[in-house]
């Protein structure tokens, strides 16, 4: 009775925890306006040790260096100057949310000409501009670049991309994004995933905290809040406790895989219904082993390429039929497929067959 007991309690235990783990609703849900804004800038790098763009074969760097001179009151017309430790690029950064004037933000730096390396440089004051051509941050500073790349007379290294580099706090917030929260009654979650099950359970976890019908399930990815049941209640406030929230969300069965590593990812119910399985390799190999016949010496004969051709098709003996049990849970499925004792590529294909036998339930996701 007690060791009966105690395997009771070991089920348990093993089924509580196979169930979903809670999840905040801010790691699940956006709240609809609350967003950054991509920034992007055209500049220059200097600095470099003649790994700086050629200027013959990138005439845009020059006419941004020589502008850049006149502008700080050096005249290069009429002067022909090639320096090699100067890379035109292109700097992209995130403008958060409520950023504000003064503030600082990591910007990413990437080569546009042919500079071999931005390693070692400095970018130069690069206004970056949004999507409606206004000027919001401004861009300045050493750039680190994790790729390094050496090379010699007969031999060269690379290691990581040394045209790419990003500058950590490298940009300041000049311009802020108008956008009045304090003021909101009406509001939106954008969940990440849409899901109706998902959206059903943000809706009621929010109406049960606040015990007023505070949220409202518009769609599978949108629950309305409306603030004003509430009276006069600060929206951030609101956010913050609204965010913080536990519950448990749904997903749709998929399953994906990527062609080009092998990579095979199942999600916990994926099903697979009572299926047989066979699976064997055929190799077809053909060598070419041609034969040079030649002639006795002094003879009137000539030497001729004899071609010789050997082919041969070898079918390997596969693992006959295995029965991969029905509608099992993810763990069975996976001790199923393990036990055709097949390699990963192999079963790509295996997953393929059994999605196009219609056996496999589940999104079928192919990369």
């Amino acid at each position: 009775m007690r060791s009966l007991l105690l395997l009771l309690l070991l089920t348990l235990s093993w089924a509580l925890s196979a169930q979903a783990a809670p999840v905040r609703i801010k790691d699940l849900a956006n709240v609809d306006g609350v967003r950054g804004n991509d920034l992007v800038g055209y500049g220059l790098v200097v600095g470099l040790n003649g790994s700086g763009d050629s200027l013959r074969n990138t005439p845009f760097t020059e006419e941004i260096m020589a502008g850049l001179l006149e502008r700080l009151g050096v005249n290069v017309t009429d002067e022909a100057f090639r320096p090699k430790n100067v890379a035109a690029v292109i700097v992209t950064a995130t403008l958060p949310p409520f950023a504000r004037s003064g503030s600082q933000i990591d910007v990413n730096v990437a080569a546009i000409g042919d500079a071999k390396s931005l390693l070692g440089g400095t970018l130069v004051m690069t206004p970056l501009n949004a999507a409606d051509g206004e000027i919001y941050a401004v861009a300045q500073g050493s750039v680190l670049s994790s790729g390094v790349a050496a090379s010699g007379d007969a031999a060269s290294v690379v290691q990581g991309v040394p045209t790419t580099a990003n500058i950590p706090l490298g940009a300041r917030v000049e311009r802020e994004v108008n956008f009045d929260f304090s003021t909101m009654t009406q509001m939106r979650l954008a969940l990440r995933t849409p899901d109706f099950t998902t959206a059903a359970r943000v809706e009621a976890a929010i109406n049960r905290e606040f015990g007023k019908n505070l949220a409202t399930l518009l769609d599978s990815g949108t629950v309305s809040l409306d603030a004003s049941v509430l009276g006069n209640v600060n929206p951030a406030r609101l956010i913050g406790r609204i965010e913080n929230l536990m519950i448990e969300p749904e997903s749709a069965a998929k399953v994906v895989i990527d062609h080009k590593s092998g990579t095979i990812v199942m999600g916990e119910d994926v099903r697979i219904s009572r299926v047989a399985v066979s699976q064997g390799n055929l190799t077809l190999r053909v060598r070419e082993t041609p034969m040079v016949s030649q002639p006795n010496p002094f003879s009137p004969g000539k030497t001729v390429v004899v071609p010789r051709t050997l082919a041969e098709i070898t079918q390997e003996p596969g693992i006959g039929f295995a029965q991969v049990s029905g509608e099992s849970s993810l763990s069975d499925v996976v001790a199923g497929l393990n036990a055709l004792g097949v390699r990963p590529r192999d079963m790509i294909d295996i997953l393929k067959a059994i999605h196009a036998a219609g056996a496999l339930h589940a999104d079928f996701i192919v990369n």
